[in-house]
Order: structure tokens, then sequence, then C-alpha cells
């Protein structure tokens, strides 16, 4: 018995075992770690690529419809982007789920994304006897692309490019635009009791509309809008030329007095008489086309042409005379230009020069005359007023000029439709991630 406790005493202090009796506690807990951490590696990077692959659907997903809401081929540009971005998970990750989504309100205005990968993990699977599974999800909004559509644009780039004020009223569905980018002034003014009724207002710089500020109306308004987005598109195109010298000159007298014009170079037109151009393109050289006589005139397919300072007159003078004017389709101007040239030119009916710059007042649109006036006129660098009691009404009139103003009474009324009406900007679609 001594012995015996002899020995348990020396076993008592005896530390020389205790170091393998602490590795041998220890190395479950070492070897678990190590299992967790690489299984935790694993996990973390399934997470990263499917999270990219998911971002990457989102985007696709979003820009197809962007480009065109209606489209249906969103869903196969996202499930491509998803599946072209995946490597380490392709085995065993889930199809991509892309719905369409409410995002700040809005419907149907992102993309979501979501998806999963499940495999099991020789650590992990062991201590919670299944397959180890990470899901993402991603989302992205988007807006369309738009184009900027006007019937009555200026091309002005500095100063204030289109007034409307006094008691004129404007009905133009097809739109206003303005391309001043000034910062000192409004590039649209609406002032005084005009009553302007239109789908859009646009402008590279301000708009100062007084009796177009209400809530609703203030949703069609696009200002400041900047640099490079309006754009004058006539301006690369040239006007066409009929080089013919030819007078006009009323014949017969009393109320049998009239005139017949032929497509030329006029020095000037003015009317004294009832009056008829056949089609054709009509060049006024330095003078004035004048149609404001009190006499009916009658033109069907014809363009006029200014050149070194012409000045331009429309109305009419009196209550009895009708303006009936018509530009050329694409097939009447074929053998008068080329034919690449009549697409471009079609539906013009006044094209000025660049550099013909008429003498102050400039061009002119007013009198008591009930017109009939389709078509575009065009002019780049002169300034036109609509006043008076100027009562305009068409299916498709539009004008194009450096400046453009309405005054007095004036009534300007088209009902061009958008989709024959001047493009004159584009905003590009949007897409940004937001989950």
């Amino acid at each position: 018995m001594r012995r015996l406790a002899n020995c348990l005493k020396a076993l008592k202090v005896d530390k020389s075992g205790n170091a393998m009796l602490i590795v041998a506690l220890g190395v479950p807990s070492l070897v678990g770690g190590a299992g967790f951490a690489i299984d935790t590696a694993q996990w973390y990077m399934w997470k990263r690529e499917l999270q990219h692959s998911v971002d990457q659907a989102a985007y696709a997903g979003a820009w197809a419809l962007a480009h065109d809401r209606n489209s249906t081929t969103y869903l196969t540009r996202a499930q491509q982007e998803y599946a072209a971005n995946l490597k380490v998970t392709t085995d065993f990750a889930s199809s991509a789920r892309v719905v369409k989504a409410n995002y700040a309100g809005g419907t149907n205005n992102s993309v979501l994304v979501t998806a999963s990968a499940s495999q099991s993990l020789p650590f992990s699977s062991f201590i919670m006897g299944r397959a180890t599974s990470v899901s993402v999800s991603a989302q992205a909004s988007f807006a369309s692309g738009f184009e900027y559509t006007a019937c009555l644009v200026s091309t002005a780039t500095t100063g204030t490019g289109t007034t409307i004020g006094g008691n004129a009223t404007v009905r133009a569905q097809c739109g206003l635009a303005a391309l001043s980018c000034d910062p000192d002034v409004p590039a649209i003014e609406i002032d005084g009791s005009a009553n302007v009724e239109t789908s859009i207002i646009a402008a590279c710089g301000g708009i100062e509309a007084n009796n177009y500020d209400d809530e609703e109306a203030e949703e069609h308004v696009a200002e400041n809008i900047g640099e490079g987005v309006l754009e004058d598109i006539y301006a690369e195109l040239d006007p066409p030329t009929d080089d013919r010298p030819r007078t006009a000159n009323c014949t017969g007298s009393g109320r049998y007095k009239q005139m017949t014009l032929e497509p030329g170079t006029y020095s000037t037109i003015s009317i004294h008489c009832t009056t008829v151009l056949k089609k054709g393109i009509y060049v006024v050289d330095g003078g004035t086309l004048d149609l404001t006589g009190n006499y009916d005139v009658n033109g069907q397919g014809v363009m006029f042409v200014l050149r070194n300072g012409a000045q331009l007159k429309l109305g009419g003078s009196g209550n009895g005379n009708k303006l009936n004017l018509t530009p050329p389709t694409e097939a009447d101007l074929v053998g008068l230009v080329g034919p690449e040239q009549a697409k471009k030119l079609e539906g013009i009916l006044v094209f000025e020069e660049r550099d013909n710059e008429p003498a102050q007042p400039g061009h002119i649109f007013n009198g008591n005359s009930h017109s009939l006036v389709e078509g575009l006129i065009y002019l780049p660098s002169g300034e036109l007023t609509i006043n008076g009691t100027a009562n305009v009404t068409s299916q498709c009139l539009q004008i194009t000029a450096k400046r453009l103003r309405i005054n007095g009474n004036a009534t300007i009324e088209t009902l061009c439709p958008t989709d024959q009406t001047t493009v004159v900007g584009s905003g590009v679609p949007k897409v940004r991630l937001v989950a």
C-alpha cells in the first residue's frame, strides 16, 4: 500500500504528459475550424459569383425594356447574361428567375432577378446533415428613351428664341421647342394673356411660362435640357433651285383679273389678283414673297426658296381672301432634284437659305387671312412674326425659324400628328441597379 501511495504521489507531480493531452483534446476543434473555414470560403465564392451574375442579368433585362417597354426579349437577355457569368457554380446553380417589378411608386419599371446554388460540402454536410445553399437577388430600374418632337421650333442658340404674348392663341399638341441655351434670358417666353395648348414645351435653356404653370402642365415642361440634345435636323440640308427667269404679272381686268405662275426664279412675287401656282420650285431672289393681297391664292405641291435677303409675307390684308398652299411630295420632286434629296425635301413649303438674313422686321404672317397652309416653313436665318388677327389653321403646319414671335390676337392651330412632326432631339434610356 505504501508503494502504491508513493506511485500516485509521484504521478501527481509529474507534468511530462500535459502537452500531449492538450493536443489530443484540441485536435477536434482544430480540424473542425479548418473545415469550417474551407467551407465558408466556398460559400463566399459561390455567393460572389452568383451575385455578379444576377446583377448583370438585371442590367441586361432592364436595358432591353428601356429600349422597348413592351419587349419580350428581356427574359432571354437576362438569362443569357446570367449564364455567361457563371463558372464555378455552373453545374449546381439554379436557373435565374426574372420578373418585372414595381419600383419607387412606378409600375413594372424594374427587373428583379433571383437565383440560388446548392451543393454538399464535406464538413458542413457532416455537421448539418444536408447540402449548403446560398441565395441572391438583384433589381435594376429602367426609364425608357424618348424623342422630343415639336412643330414650332426656334433655332437661335442665344437670346429668347420663342415669344408668345398678348392675347395670342396657340394650339399645337405636336409641341414647342427652342435651341437657345442662353443662361441670362428664357429660351421660351409665354406671357400676357396668351393661351397655349401643347403636349410638351422643351428648351435647351430656361422657360418662362406665366400661363402654363399649373401642376399638370409642369409635367410637360422640359427646360434646361442642356447643349447637344436639341438640334436643327435640317441644318445640313441645302435648298433646291430653279434658275429659269420669271416675272409675275396679272392679266385680264375686273373680276376676270388673274395670274398663273410657273416655277422658276422671281425677283418678287406679289399678289394683286386671283393667283394659281403650278407645281414646282419658286425661287424669290432678293425681293419679297408677298401673299397678303386680298385675293385667293392656290398652290398645290409648291416650294418657295428665299435667297439674298428675300422677305416672306403671308396672310391677308382683308377678310375675303383664301390662302391654300401645300408642299411637294417626294414624287413631285423627282426629276427636279436627285432621288435622295427629293426624299429629304418632301413636305417643305418655304425654305430660306442660311445666309438670307432679311431686313427688319423680318418675315411676317398676319392679317385676317382664312388660311389653309400645310407643310414646313423653314426660316433658319430670319425671325418670323405672327401677329394682328392672323387666323391660321392646318392639318399639319410646322414652323422652324431662327426666332418665332406670336403676338396680338393671332391664332395658330396645327393638328400635326406626332409621327409626322419634326424630331428635334432625343433622350437616352436610363438604367441603374437599385437592389
